[in-house]
């Protein structure tokens, strides 16, 4: 059964940083894409960052130049490290985990069909 726990959320001033991880289990940790997408009440989410088999990385415009995904295939752990934060990077964040036969970094929240509970970023000004 898969699981995901994310953790290092928490609260920022604007143009601090946070380091979000994940821990993952349940799969074959190197053989799926996986992403983090945020989340506020009422709203859509929104893929920010994804990275596939390959190593290959996708950003969404809001936050290329700022975030970085990255993982360890021996860890097990994507982690996302947010730097410059905004005000409006303050959202619930999720580690997620894309379909089998997801094989490119996606930036669509349909492509994902598990996550985890989801941490909570908020950067105030």
């Amino acid at each position: 059964q898969v699981h995901l726990v994310e953790s290092g959320g928490g609260s920022a001033q604007a143009g601090g940083a946070l380091r979000l991880s994940c821990v993952a289990s349940g799969f074959s940790y190197g053989t799926y894409s996986m992403g983090w997408f945020r989340q506020l009440p009422g709203k859509e989410r929104e893929v920010v960052a994804s990275i596939c088999r390959s190593g290959a990385m996708r950003y969404a415009d809001s936050v290329r130049g700022r975030f970085t995904i990255s993982r360890d295939n021996t860890e097990d752990t994507p982690d996302l490290q947010m730097n410059s934060l905004k005000p409006e990077d303050t959202a619930k964040y999720y580690c997620a985990l894309a379909s089998p036969d997801i094989g490119t970094p996606t930036l669509r929240a349909r492509d994902f069909g598990a996550w985890g509970q989801g941490t909570q970023v908020t950067v105030s000004s």
